[in-house]
């Protein structure tokens, strides 16, 4: 955050020379495709990181792939999640799913504007499902846009909600007396 407001705050300009210092290329109005340092596979830490613990959450035999893109915004995680389903799912039965689904906010117009980006989650608990479509390049398959305020809904806050679903709904094995 603070290598983005030194490199943001002063007066850049296109072509100007910036000398990143926690980053490995300036960050302000900038992406970058890499989030840790990477691996023999070619993946970055972080896109491991991804990786297992969706294996680790779902289902250890899933297919996923994923680019770790750093962006210059102060707050939020955004994704552009593409989903392809055993058996045809309408995104009119996806927005359904999701709207009846706690922790999550769906904002999905199709008009100019009508999705959220990261600058709007900030400040807010709940994660947004916009852009919600069909995907054409796989069967039964899906195309969202999800972002959150990585500060507020982190690891933290999701094992707390987790641990209280688990509670809620008497998911914990009962012990012998």
């Amino acid at each position: 955050m603070d290598e983005l407001w030194q490199q943001t705050k002063g007066k850049y300009v296109p072509g100007q020379e910036v000398d990143p210092k926690k980053f490995p290329k300036q960050i302000a109005f900038n992406c970058i495709p890499q989030i840790d340092v990477f691996m023999e596979d070619g993946y970055t830490k972080e896109e491991w990181k991804m990786l297992a613990e969706t294996k680790k959450i779902l289902d250890p035999k899933i297919k996923l792939t994923a680019t770790c893109v750093r962006v210059p915004v102060f707050v939020g995680h955004s994704e552009a999640v593409n989903l392809e389903f055993e058996k045809p799912i309408s995104p009119e039965e996806a927005r359904e799913i999701l709207r009846a689904s706690p922790g999550i906010l769906v904002i999905d117009k199709r008009e100019p504007g009508g999705y959220i980006t990261p600058v709007e989650a900030a400040g807010e608990y709940s994660t947004f499902v916009s852009r919600i479509r069909e995907d054409a390049t796989v069967e039964n398959g899906l195309s969202l846009w999800i972002v959150s305020d990585n500060l507020l809904k982190g690891a933290a806050l999701n094992a707390v909600q987790i641990a209280e679903t688990i509670v809620n709904q008497h998911l914990l094995p009962q012990k012998a007396a």
